[in-house]
């Protein structure tokens, strides 16, 4: 993802976290926010439940592979943290994808112009 579509601030994970509202899914929870900024900025995270370094990071990987090909499709104006739950290493990027693209459906930030 470019740096200009990351949360990379702590300040700002914590604001999403505190004031936005989430979105669970078996593999990741989101966290959604309304921005005055143009465009979507996302924030990938995993914990320690997730797993050892390896496990977190294969995490966050996978996440950041399912957002970037969503993003064409989300309507801007939003900040979003993803948060990876402990079975999402195991899974495959269409799976990720899936989830993804479900949370966002619910949260209402995916236009349906495009058939994901």
């Amino acid at each position: 993802m470019k740096r200009s579509i990351r949360l990379t601030r702590s300040i700002d994970f914590k604001r999403v976290r505190r004031s936005g509202k989430s979105y669970a899914h078996p593999l990741v929870v989101l966290y959604a926010l309304k921005s005055d900024q143009a465009g979507v900025r996302v924030g990938v995270s995993a914990g320690l439940a997730v797993g050892n370094a390896v496990r977190r990071n294969r995490a966050k990987r996978l996440l950041r592979a399912a957002v970037h090909d969503l993003i064409p499709q989300m309507l801007s104006g939003s900040d979003l943290v993803l948060l990876a739950r402990s079975p999402l290493p195991a899974s495959e990027l269409q799976q990720t994808r899936a989830a993804l693209s479900d949370l966002l459906e619910r949260a209402g930030l995916i236009s349906h112009s495009h058939d994901a």
